[in-house]
């Protein structure tokens, strides 16, 4: 029986992750739980899966889950800790041999980072992981022996490729995309774009930032950056395509010519019970690719003109250091801000190219160092929106 821990339980991930163990109770139980706000969902996955450990956002809601636990009849609770210090202490929890690190933004970062110290096996769908801290994290995993399994569909099927021959058999990487809901929309259109419409999107059901990060091509941006780090490939060996169907989820290219592709459906519970099971594959009884849907798989070049933040993501990768984890922070803030209707859609990547360009060559050294460019990012986002003219901040 393999012990889990969870980073960011209550959310999308977090809640495919349970549905994967409770679909495979022999192989998996929960040991550990993370979450941020959430009671409701928490006490429910409480009361199922009886951690050992639980951990919530403040000391408040600490006390709060207690009494729902109590008055819904449970007679030994878990331990509930909170904060930065409960994070921790779910990541690297003795019993767990896996973290599944899914906690949004870099709230998970230090613990991840703690986890991947311990030796942990870690099941990644956390960007901001690599993307703040790549380099930290990807030396602490080499130094402890640790693999990182990625969880994103993209990385997750690029490992699976990679399985099928050497390193420096590899010629190129090719990360697939589904161009989100703007992906046919008129340029001169975008401006006009509101959080409805780039919500909608055509074929995954995900967080607010995420789908927003879909739609201006920011994830990956993302993906870029963590592909270099996670495979070892560089910059100029991670192409991008889009493929507007999501069924062909990345494709590894060799040498030789031969291309490999992973296909599945849009289901994150396929690779993340890949990830869990691995270096196994268990049988799913339940996820499985339509094929009598399946009537034609497009591929098309990415437009740099419609998706600026994909060529942003490239330059921080090549300047590397701080740059990562600005461009992450930095596009945060500007999602909350469009989201907020204080900002229009192309102003999300006015705003990252800004904070970019203001931001001076810094080496990372410690977390410290990254929590210090995440807050400077951040503030330096928070003055580019608000010097925004009023008319177009009001779209």
């Amino acid at each position: 029986m393999k012990q889990i821990s969870i980073l960011g339980s209550t959310g999308s991930i977090g809640k495919q992750t349970l549905a994967v163990v409770e679909a495979m109770p022999d192989r998996f139980a929960v040991v550990a739980l993370a979450a941020g706000n959430n009671l409701d969902e928490l006490t429910r996955q409480v009361l199922r899966h009886r951690p050992e450990l639980v951990s919530v956002a403040t000391a408040p809601l600490a006390t709060d889950l207690a009494t729902r636990l109590r008055s819904a009849g449970l007679e030994k609770l878990p331990e509930i800790q909170h904060g930065a210090p409960g994070l921790t202490a779910v990541a690297t929890h003795p019993a767990a041999a896996v973290l599944v690190s899914a906690a949004v933004g870099v709230v998970g970062l230090e613990a991840t980072y703690a986890a991947v110290k311990a030796g942990k096996q870690v099941a990644l769908s956390n960007k901001e992981v690599l993307v703040a801290a790549g380099e930290l994290v990807m030396a602490a995993a080499r130094q402890a022996n640790v693999e990182l399994l990625p969880v994103d569909s993209e990385h997750n099927a690029i490992h699976q490729c990679l399985r099928a021959g050497r390193h420096s058999e590899v010629k190129r990487l090719i990360l697939t995309a589904s161009g989100g809901p703007f992906r046919k929309t008129p340029l001169a259109e975008m401006a006009a774009a509101t959080p409805e419409q780039a919500l909608a999107h055509p074929n995954w059901r995900m967080g607010r930032r995420i789908t927003i990060d879909s739609a201006t091509l920011v994830n990956k941006g993302f993906e870029v950056i963590e592909a270099h780090l996670l495979f070892d490939m560089r910059p100029d060996q991670i192409d991008v395509v889009i493929h507007p169907q999501s069924t062909v989820h990345s494709m590894v290219e060799y040498v030789d010519g031969s291309i490999l592709a992973q296909l599945g459906p849009a289901d994150m519970r396929m690779p993340i019970q890949y990830a869990l099971t691995y270096p196994e594959r268990a049988a799913s009884k339940d996820i499985a690719l339509d094929w009598s849907k399946l009537r034609r798989l497009d591929f098309a070049k990415v437009s740099t003109r419609r998706f600026p933040c994909l060529r942003l993501a490239r330059e921080a990768l090549k300047k590397k250091g701080a740059y990562p984890c600005v461009f992450n922070a930095a596009d945060e803030v500007a999602v909350e801000a469009f989201l907020d209707r204080r900002l229009p859609f192309p102003g999300i990547a006015e705003v990252i190219e800004r904070v970019l360009a203001r931001t001076p060559r810094t080496k990372i050294a410690a977390i410290a160092d990254v929590l210090a460019a995440d807050a400077e990012a951040r503030r330096m986002a928070r003055e580019e929106i608000a010097k925004l003219p009023a008319k177009a901040a009001a779209v």
